[in-house]
């Protein structure tokens, strides 16, 4: 385990509105008001898009993502990390929980979904940190370096 301690900063309400691209418009919401790290959660409608839902094999190094279309809208509660990749730029690792007609997706937001009708967002941001998200030659993932 590794771990660092930081302080809350400046916490952000946001919209998304109609076709708002996650997780590409809160990366860029985060560069423009020079978030380093934060904490995001989100709630609201996704209308299409994918998600990553697994590996296809929990032994293959790096892993083949299962990339799985989100079919039809679905209702989404999600929760993510922002933190700067090697050049500094904001990078979300995202994943939720997303349901429609009584059925349940989980996985990573990473690959883009588009907002139905509204999202409602909470940045928080975490001050006083020097984390990254650094390549791992190991799994093939760029991980969280606190």
């Amino acid at each position: 385990m590794k771990s660092a301690e930081g302080n809350i900063g400046r916490i952000f309400m946001i919209r998304l509105e109609d076709g708002d691209i996650i997780p590409d418009c809160l990366e860029d919401f985060a560069s423009k008001n020079n978030i380093k790290t934060g904490m995001v959660t989100l709630i609201g409608g996704m209308g299409k898009g994918n998600i990553v839902t697994g590996p296809r094999d929990g032994k293959q190094v790096p892993p083949e993502p299962i990339i799985t279309p989100l079919e039809g809208v679905h209702e989404v509660l999600a929760s993510g990390i922002i933190a700067p990749d090697g050049s500094g730029k904001p990078v979300l690792h995202i994943h939720g929980a997303l349901g429609r007609d009584g059925r349940m997706l989980g996985g990573c937001l990473r690959p883009g979904l588009s907002t139905w009708l509204v999202g409602e967002v909470i940045v928080t941001e975490i001050l006083g940190l020097s984390s990254k998200r650094l390549p791992d030659a190991k799994s093939g993932f760029s991980l969280l370096e606190p």
